[in-house]
């Protein structure tokens, strides 16, 4: 029980990591992958498919699938040429297909399939603990393999591992359910090793940073080097030094001369710079060149900036000038008492063609009206801000305009020409001022819009989104996405089959699904702006949530439960976090900040803990009440692209809403359904 769960938490976070490098769509889709899991894991336990020996060709038929995928070039139906870097590494003559759809339904549906072995055998364990009338003792278990699986490959991320270590430690954990007989053994063995072959013999990147598969291109003729994550262009390293030895090279000069902009368009040579999204280090070294005696580079993944420091030609990083914080850019600001002169918020992420199709991504809550704020306290008297976008779109131009209109009180300054890494820079501070006597930074006709126009914030920080609500796009996946759930699950379980057929669906059981999945995304947001978008954040939530749950059913195994107060309390709390600022009431200090996240973040979740293990303790099939459980979870990651037109505080308010539905249920179900114990 305990190898299957963390098995299962294992392969599904190293699918979510590793297919993003060989099918780039799936980059803008990484919970397609959660929800396809959590779907195999339910077809599995509703069919109780219990031959665990198939789960390595499952894997291997996703692995193969994808290294397929991998070599074609899918594009959207109106294609740019900024998409064409997604698909830097792949060579001229690549296949193209126009459309997203096809991939991203072969990826979610292989995906389900892999993981039915697994969630047959979850669930086989968990009824043998029923018939023992231990049936909490086994999600227990359950729970705390996951919390091992979820530790484990945060702690492999945060080591620079490789993939096939990820594979390896996860297959060999499923190899334990294997049964002993010696063909279940063979037949598990070999497609296994494939899989590890093959992650291993098609593996071409020189690291691997918590955040992406990294590498570094051939210096091109210009004298740059590209370094490239997931096999999409990320950044151009340069020398831009005016003295630079060599002849005149016209790329490196329009390099040169768009990173210049910010620091000599400034009314005074700044004593001290900040660089948000310092990458290697091209903005740096601009700044020093021009004699800035002390920069400040904030940059998230700390192999990028170990690039910086050792291969990037001129050396910016080894500079006494230079402070290196490794850190996510709006946490930097969120924590520092600096005053700065001239605050730079770099090309952070310009990949805008197809971002309009993710949900919360790294750079999310950099581009907000309380971010830009937070840097403008940051400023000196005298300071500027400026900030550097590749611009493909006039509703991004229009999202950035209004948010340093509304954060800072006035339009912005906006230089528009192509300078290689951007195209438009906006400059906005005092510092800047003088400037606004030239017509060509203004757009008379941009400033009324941007007054009227919802800027992006923290609760809605989709700068790639048009305006509010759920694009067209994504009713074509979500209808993909229930299409292959629904052939899946009817065509594997007689008990779903005749359940849906008579009316009998587990309802409760897919609420608190659907309402968990909800609340942890909620949370994994919230916590993001309290401690960064770094991978710490994510094992400060998903520990804490899982640690509730699991305490949550070791004391709902020892005494009885009332579904109804537990439920009372989880819909309280939900509802008083929809409305409560909790970033700005946390504590001050690093232990103060995680201890106030594990009790804000386990609190509702071990009340929904208690109700749940108190309403599947009483359920006489938990094999099947298992299953709608996570089939709940599926409707839930649909359900979170609402956010895209309420805002993130929202899903607080509807996992509040589910759960009431849940206490509602359980009311109707009678006195003798409402509570249980082990």
């Amino acid at each position: 029980m305990l190898a299957a769960s963390f098995a299962a938490l294992l392969l599904e976070l190293a699918l979510i990591r590793w297919l993003p490098g060989q099918v780039r769509v799936i980059a803008y889709f990484p919970n397609l992958v959660l929800i396809a899991a959590f779907l195999g894991l339910g077809v599995g336990a509703l069919a109780r498919f219990g031959r665990s020996a198939l789960l390595g060709t499952g894997v291997l038929a996703v692995v193969a699938l994808a290294l397929g995928l991998g070599r074609i070039a899918f594009t959207s139906s109106s294609p740019s040429e900024h998409l064409w870097l997604l698909y830097f590494d792949l060579p001229h003559d690549a296949p193209v297909v126009h459309g997203v759809t096809l991939p991203l339904a072969l990826v979610f549906a292989l995906v389900a399939l892999a993981f039915v072995p697994l969630g047959g055998t979850i669930a086989g364990r968990i009824q043998q603990f029923q018939e023992r009338g231990r049936p909490l003792a086994g999600y227990a278990l359950d729970l705390l393999g996951s919390l091992t699986g979820v530790l484990t490959f945060l702690l492999l991320s945060a080591g620079g591992t490789r993939p096939v270590w990820w594979f390896a430690l996860g297959l060999g954990a499923a190899a334990v359910v294997v049964p002993a007989k010696w063909w279940s053994r063979l037949g598990y063995a070999l497609p296994a090793l494939a899989v590890l072959a093959a992650i291993h013999l098609t593996d071409r990147a020189q690291w691997y940073s918590p955040y992406y598969a990294v590498r570094l291109a051939p210096e091109d003729p210009n004298g740059g080097i590209s370094v490239l994550t997931n096999g999409s262009l990320h950044q151009n390293m340069m020398d831009l030094r005016e003295n630079r030895p060599g002849p005149p090279n016209p790329t490196r000069e329009l390099m040169r001369l768009g990173y210049q902009l910010p620091v000599r368009s400034l009314l005074r040579k700044p004593a001290r710079a900040l660089v948000l999204g310092a990458g290697t280090g091209n903005d740096v070294s601009v700044l020093l060149d021009a004699g800035v005696p002390e920069v400040h580079a904030v940059e998230i993944d700390p192999v990028i900036v170990e690039i910086g420091r050792t291969r990037h030609p001129a050396r910016p990083y080894d500079d006494p000038r230079v402070i290196v914080h490794n850190t996510d850019a709006r946490a930097f600001l969120e924590s520092t008492d600096l005053k700065f002169d001239l605050i730079i918020f770099g090309t952070l992420d310009s990949m805008t063609r197809l971002s309009a199709l993710a949900n919360v991504r790294l750079d999310n809550f950099v581009y907000t009206v309380e971010s830009v704020r937070a840097a403008r306290a940051h400023l000196s008297p005298e300071g500027g801000l400026a900030l550097m976008f590749m611009v493909n779109e006039d509703y991004i131009d229009a999202h950035l305009f209004a948010i340093l209109t509304q954060a800072f009180g006035t339009p912005p300054l906006v230089w528009k020409h192509y300078y290689g890494m951007f195209n438009h820079l906006y400059l906005a501070g005092p510092g800047f001022a003088h400037l606004a006597a030239n017509p060509q930074l203004h757009d008379p006709l941009k400033e009324p819009v941007a007054g009227r126009l919802t800027a992006p914030g923290d609760d809605w920080p989709y700068l790639y989104l048009e305006r509010a609500g759920v694009p067209s796009f994504y009713f074509g996946i979500a209808g993909v996405v229930l299409g292959i759930s629904a052939v899946l699950l009817l065509s594997v379980s007689t008990s779903l089959r005749h359940a849906v057929f008579a009316g009998r669906i587990d309802v409760e059981m897919m609420l608190f699904g659907a309402a968990f999945l909800l609340v942890e995304t909620s949370f994994v947001t919230e916590m993001n702006l309290l401690f960064g978008a770094t991978w710490r954040t994510s094992a400060i939530v998903f520990a804490a949530l899982l640690f509730a749950l699991l305490l949550a059913t070791l004391a709902a195994a020892r005494r009885r439960i009332d579904a109804r107060l537990a439920l009372t309390g989880v819909i309280v709390a939900l509802t008083v976090f929809a409305f409560l600022p909790l970033r700005t009431l946390a504590p001050t200090g690093e232990a103060a900040r995680v201890l106030f996240a594990l009790v804000v973040c386990g609190t509702p979740v071990a009340c929904a803990g208690l109700a749940f293990a108190a309403r599947f303790a009483v359920r006489t099939n938990v094999a099947v009440a298992f299953g709608w459980n996570i089939v709940g979870a599926v409707a839930g990651g649909i359900l979170e692209l609402s956010s895209m037109l309420f805002g993130l505080r929202a899903l607080f308010l509807l996992a509040a809403l589910l759960y009431l539905l849940a206490l509602w249920l359980g009311v109707r179900a009678g006195p003798a359904l409402r509570s249980g114990r082990a």
